[in-house]
Formats: C-alpha cells, structure tokens, sequence
C-alpha cells in the first residue's frame, strides 16, 4: 500500500511532509498531493497554478496530474515543484482548489481509493492550519483551511500532523503549543541523505528551519519574517484528528459549511471572516517586489555578505543565525542563486556556514 500525505500549505511544504514521512514510516511508498502555491519571490503571479499553468504533467496514473522532472511552469508563472519531484522521495501530485471545497475533496477522495489506501495524512509546517483568525501575524490561512473542509467532506480518515511549530512565522510557537496535545515525536536524529540536495537549492523557510532543528541548532534565527526561535519543539511533530484541527480553524468550518464552488468564492469566505484576502495581497506585494539581480560575482557577493553580517551582529546581538533566503533577499539577489550562495559560503566562508543555515555569532 502507497501513503497518502497533503502538503497543506504549498510552496516548500513538500519537503516538510516528506521528512515527516521519512521520520514516521521510511520505507514506505507515498504520494504527496500539493498545490501549486509560491511565494511572489519564485511565482511572479498571484495565487495558486492550476493544471494549465504546466506543461508535462502526467496524467492517467492517479485520478490527479503527478508532476514529474519533465514538467515545467507556463510562462511567466514559476514553480519549484518540477525540480522538487526529482529530489523527493515521494510522487509529487497536483491538488486545484480553483473549482471549490467540494472539487478538491474529490480530487483527495479519489486519489485515496486509487492508492488503495484508507487514511490521509495531512502535514502542515508551522501550524498555521490550527489559525483562529485574530493572530496578527497569520498571512496565508485559506489553503490549508482549504484542505480541512476538503478532508472533512472526503470519505477518509484523516490524521493532521503539524511539524515544527511557529517555523512558518505565522503563528508563535508560544501560542500553537496549548492548542496542540502531548510533547509531540521527535524527527530525526538524523536527516535523510536527500535532504541535503534538496536544502542546497531550495528556497523555503520553515523546511529549512525544520531541517536546523532536527540537526540539533538552536536558538533564535533571523527570516524574512523576523527573527524565530529554534526550540526543543522545532524538531518535534504533533498528530491531531481531523475534527480537533477543525474545531480551531474557523475558516475551514465556514468553508465545509458554504462548500463555494470555486477559489474565489473561498476567497470571499476568508475576506468576511478573517479581513484580508491572501491572493490581494499577493497582488499588491508583486506591484512592490523589487528587481532582483539573476547573476553573482563572487567577490562582490562575499564583500556584501561580510557587510550584512557585520551589520546583523551589530542589530541582533541575541540571533544565532540567519536563513540563506533571508541573506539572498536581503542582498537583493534572485532565488535562483541560492545554490551558488551556499557553494561561495562553504568555500570561502565556512566560519559561517551552519548548513543549512548562516551563524551570526562571533
């Protein structure tokens, strides 16, 4: 029998699911359904790729398009899920929440009976899928709320596992924990050799921070969201039945009651119960995103990297590190570099290099 995970919030949540299954059931097969939803910074366009965003999918193996290292985003839309599906452990598969609450339950619903399997796990990094809605902090609830409704109509089990918590920066570690039960499972305490391949490249936050925290690192690290703690919780995984997780999400609650038919009607739900829509604000963060430099000289790189980290040291005496998307972005750098930072930071900053994260002390 194939596991069946979601990756609740998109974007690097595959690699958090996939380590969450690694450090469950190793030598099981999986399928890891996910939206195609990307920060600004990897998708110039506003809110999820449906199927006719890419080409290359596969189709006719499951009930949903299995994205595969042939397929590729549609122009100007990006997405790391092509390049992801080579480095994962798990097929990669397509969830569209573009047609409603109900759609999507379909899609989850009937992936599970094609697998042969009777339960769903669904992994969400950081926490967010347990939001009530007045966190002030909270920017992207409505896919993960989105996949609660969808489990809840679908006729499936369903476990909800959430992986480190606060990493995302959503919602502070300080406030998930009373809403979570127990101490949590441990990951680790190693880190599966792919990991490492994938980390090298790849720009998410809270999987990194999932990764640090497994790895032993600790304290607070510097993000694009501010600094986060790395705590004895970090590296830790709560499981929580599919009706506690909705009892706290009052999205998912108003979403399985309306069951809209479609991504904005979702959209509108969010607005009147939350105030902010997350794909408007996507929109306004793309008419602001700066231009980013797509090449790097290394001298220059290093000379502004040894500026940034003087300036940090001087800032945030308590922070012990900093996420590589945080210097990248930070020095004004495209993603797509990523890989070359950390290849300049372990060959000629190695004092530095905490892999998979940047020190700041001294």
């Amino acid at each position: 029998m194939t596991d069946l995970l979601i990756a609740a919030g998109g974007g690097g949540d595959p690699i958090g699911t996939a380590l969450v299954h690694a450090g469950r059931r190793a030598a099981a097969d999986a399928v890891v359904l996910t939206y195609g939803w990307e920060r600004p910074s990897v998708d110039p366009l506003p809110g999820p790729l449906a199927g006719h965003d890419f080409t290359g999918l596969e189709h006719g193996t499951l009930p949903v398009p299995v994205i595969t290292t042939d397929t590729q985003p549609v122009a100007p839309r990006g997405s790391t899920l092509p390049r992801l599906a080579g480095h994962l452990p798990a097929k990669l598969a397509l969830l569209d929440p573009h047609k409603g609450v109900e759609d999507l339950a379909g899609q989850i619903e009937r992936t599970a009976h094609a697998l042969g399997t009777d339960h769903i796990s669904v992994v969400d990094m950081g926490g967010d899928i347990l939001a009530h809605g007045d966190e002030p902090t909270l920017a992207s609830p409505l896919l993960d709320a989105l996949v609660l409704a969808a489990c809840h109509l679908a006729n499936v089990d369903t476990t909800v596992h959430v992986a480190g918590p606060g990493l995302d920066g959503e919602i502070p570690e300080t406030t998930l924990l009373p809403r979570l039960t127990g101490n949590g499972a441990a990951l680790g305490p190693a880190l599966p050799p792919w990991t490492a391949d994938v980390l090298r490249w790849h720009p998410s936050e809270a999987s990194t921070l999932l990764a640090a925290a497994v790895t032993g690192l600790r304290g607070p690290c510097l993000t694009r969201s501010g600094p986060l703690p790395l705590t004895d919780h970090s590296s830790r995984v709560w499981n929580l039945p599919l009706a506690k997780a909705l009892d706290h999400n009052p999205l998912a609650q108003g979403l399985a009651e309306s069951c809209p038919d479609s991504l904005a009607g979702a959209r509108d739900i969010s607005l009147k119960l939350y105030g902010f829509d997350e794909v408007e604000r996507e929109h306004r963060q793309s008419r602001r995103r700066p231009t980013t430099r797509a090449r790097i000289d290394a001298a220059t790189f290093l000379d502004e990297l040894d500026t940034w980290l003087h300036a940090q040291r001087a800032t945030n005496h308590t922070t012990h590190y900093a996420t590589v998307r945080c210097v990248v972005e930070s020095l004004g750098y495209d993603w797509r570099l990523t890989e070359q930072v950390r290849a300049a930071l372990a060959r000629h900053r190695p004092e530095v290099d905490a892999f998979p994260l940047v020190a700041l002390a001294d």
